[in-house]
């Protein structure tokens, strides 16, 4: 039975939205961007920095903010994935705990900007280990519920061990866009498959 946007549980209107206002203030702030600006050279806290993008910064700092605030509902209506499981509702709570703190450490990172230096330092460290730590904790979580589809929980650990070999191995800034958009990714797919368990409750 289809359903209308309006009727969309809303771990699946929050992700939607945290998607597209990351993807949507960064690529703005990337074409303000005054010079050559790509993934293999540049950290995306880059394009917040006043410094070197005087107008750009305003636009990723602000989708920061936004995205931040977007992610408390998504990871506050994960609840929807608790089962019945003691172990699994404790890592669940604990992982949307640690969530809704990522998401403020990502508010940091757009107040912070990088030009402002050790304040937007400690922001984005944080936000990062959290982030790593979320998705740990929420993934082995979700593998316990009979409805969630394995591989997505699979993807988001795959993710975090990806993103640790590669800052080992390589590190740099494309760690960092790997780390992000991968996160977003699992965001997406999050939102999609909880679509699906609340047509089914229907």
């Amino acid at each position: 039975m289809k359903t209308t946007i309006r009727k969309w549980p809303i771990v699946t209107l929050s992700g939607l939205l945290v998607i597209l206002l990351y993807c949507i203030f960064t690529i703005t702030s990337w074409a303000l961007y005054p010079e050559p600006y790509g993934p293999l050279t540049h950290y995306l806290s880059r394009l917040g920095n006043f410094d070197y993008s005087p107008l750009g910064a305003y636009f990723y700092n602000l989708g920061c903010i936004l995205t931040g605030v977007a992610l408390i509902p998504f990871f506050l209506s994960l609840r929807i994935w608790v089962g019945e499981s003691k172990p699994q509702v404790v890592l669940l709570l604990l992982g949307q705990l640690i969530g809704v703190l990522s998401a403020c450490a990502l508010i940091m990172i757009g107040i912070f900007s990088e030009d402002q230096g050790a304040p937007h330092m400690t922001a984005s460290s944080t936000f990062f280990v959290l982030n790593f730590v979320v998705l740990i904790l929420v993934n082995i979580a979700l593998l316990w519920h009979k409805q969630f589809i394995k591989p997505i929980a699979l993807y988001g650990i795959a993710i975090c061990v990806l993103s640790l070999g590669f800052e080992i191995s390589i590190g740099g800034p494309i760690v960092e866009w790997f780390t992000v958009f991968g996160s977003l990714i699992f965001v997406a797919l999050i939102s999609i498959n909880s679509l699906k368990i609340n047509e089914n409750a229907k």
